[in-house]
């Protein structure tokens, strides 16, 4: 069946205005929720309390070193997951010989979550960046490998002969000419990808004892400031929007051959 159009989201104020409308009845039920006692008493916060809860951490000097700390592993986490699962995926993707090495591997690891790694980056690294960044960088590889390499396996085998065809040859010149122009878009969609998988293994892997907001939730969680937990909880939904926005801008420059 067809999607009905609702005049209001034909032009972008209206689609804002329902979006604030949705928002609103969110927190309307959300606050119902919580004065009808719908779960165990204190355990859901108050959402008008939200404000109060961001000033007091803000005031406290607890809010930004915790931000700051969780930026520290979250960016080496993606960059070192992002560059890994590129790399072998690309290398997997365009080498029958570096797929069939290492396809029943991939079977092997795939299915562990990063979390199950957390023994083990606490045993080499111990409470620290570097063990958080390990177990991000994991939940990363795996997101970025199989996009990149599914990509790269579609790249339409025409384009190849139409390179070889103008004398492009040389493996290393069509990799840099055709399969990575070829597999471009599906490459950036799995690092978006990753963007938003980081946080979610981040947040995880911080609730163990790595400095930096999950830590912070954790700890508020501890004496029943429920409040400050959610207070964390939407500073990560803001910083996941600020860097998804500035990757689509990115990946929109790059792309700009792309049709709309």
């Amino acid at each position: 069946m067809a999607l009905q159009a609702h005049p209001l989201t034909r032009s972008r104020s209206g689609r804002a205005l329902l979006g604030l409308i949705g928002v609103a009845a969110f927190v309307l039920l959300w606050k119902y929720a919580q004065s009808a006692g719908w779960a165990a008493a204190g355990t859901i916060p108050d959402p008008f309390r939200l404000p109060q809860a961001l000033a007091d951490e803000w005031t406290s000097g607890r809010l930004m070193p915790a931000v700051l700390s969780s930026l520290v592993h979250y960016i080496w986490g993606l960059a070192i997951g992002t560059f890994l699962g590129f790399l072998i995926g690309t290398l997997a993707a365009s080498s029958s010989l570096v797929d069939a090495l290492h396809a029943w591997l991939a079977r092997i690891l795939r299915p562990i979550p990063p979390l199950a790694w957390v023994v083990f980056a606490i045993a080499w690294f111990k409470v620290s960046h570097a063990g958080a960044a390990f177990v991000i960088a994991i939940g990363v590889f795996w997101v970025n490998y199989f996009a990149t390499y599914s990509a790269v396996r579609n790249v339409d085998s025409r384009f190849y002969e139409l390179a070889r065809a103008f004398g492009q040859n040389g493996h290393l010149r069509q990799a840099f000419q055709v399969t990575l122009p070829g597999a471009a878009t599906g490459i950036f969609s799995g690092i978006r990808t990753g963007i938003g998988q980081a946080w979610m293994t981040l947040i995880a892997a911080e609730l163990l004892g790595v400095p930096g907001m999950g830590q912070e939730m954790n700890s508020a969680a501890g004496v029943g400031a429920y409040e400050v937990v959610v207070v964390y909880m939407l500073i990560i939904s803001l910083v996941y929007t600020l860097s998804d926005t500035l990757f689509g801008f990115i990946e929109k420059r790059v792309l700009t051959w792309r049709p709309s």
